[in-house]
């Protein structure tokens, strides 16, 4: 699915690098920032990620799940609350409020419902059925991509698309600023931004850690993006050469 067609207002875009390259399939040409898909940032969900809340909450292992998320369009919204009635129970924690009050907040956007302070597919620490998102787990459990499951927002995360009025499209992570914009009817005040540069990473908690390059650890993401000759432009960048260098 193609992410939403909506720009962002004020990222902080201090530390990237733009590079353009044009889908020799449809001849979409993007704006892509390769400072950070060169970059060793790696998720750091339930392995000291702070969150997106005013405070930092790394033992609520909730990543980006306090808020709801976005759905792009009308299809996306149907399929996201026919698989929430689907999901087992056992991996599903708030399979009750799903079943009795769906899994979609009121309002002109669609976007899941928040229940117990967290997007309502949002298992907690210690629930008998894992931890994390039960689209996720329902997804593999079922033996399918975790993408065919998730809202667009969620499995692109940090990953982000602005429209140009050109036709051109960036890719570029979210930053701080992209949370403050009310999405879902909600303005999100981040006391940490995992796609910072974190100067002490001996006292703050940095997501760039990755033994690997954005390229290859998000390629499937990428490829569901930017197309797959695109994504796979971007991970040659990574890969050694063969021959000698000057």
């Amino acid at each position: 699915m193609e992410p939403e067609p909506e720009t962002s207002k004020n990222p902080d875009l201090s530390a990237s690098r733009f590079e353009q390259f044009i889908d020799p399939v449809d001849g979409t040409k993007w704006r892509i920032d390769v400072a950070f898909i060169d970059s060793n940032w790696t998720c750091l969900w339930g392995a000291g990620c702070e969150g997106i809340r005013d405070n930092r909450s790394a033992e609520l292992e909730q990543g980006c799940c306090s808020v709801g998320a976005h759905l792009i369009d009308d299809e996306e919204a149907m399929l996201i609350s026919a698989l929430g009635l689907t999901l087992d129970p056992r991996r599903f924690e708030q399979y009750e409020a799903a079943a009795t009050g769906g899994v979609l907040a009121e309002g002109p956007q669609p976007a899941t419902r928040v229940v117990d302070d967290a997007c309502i597919f949002f298992n907690k620490p210690g629930f008998a059925g894992g931890t994390g998102c039960a689209l996720h787990l329902g997804a593999i459990d079922e033996g399918e991509p975790p993408m065919d499951w998730k809202p667009s927002i969620c499995w692109q995360a940090p990953l982000k698309v602005d429209h140009g009025a050109d036709g051109v499209k960036t890719l570029r992570p979210w930053g701080r600023g992209d949370w403050s914009e009310g999405k879902s009817g909600q303005d999100v005040t981040l006391a940490w931004c995992c796609t910072e540069q974190n100067g002490t990473a001996d006292t703050e908690p940095t997501a760039y850690v990755g033994q690997r390059p954005v390229s290859e650890t998000l390629h499937d993401e990428l490829r569901g993006i930017v197309g797959p000759e695109v994504a796979v432009q971007l991970r040659s960048r990574s890969l050694p050469r063969s021959d000698p260098q000057p």
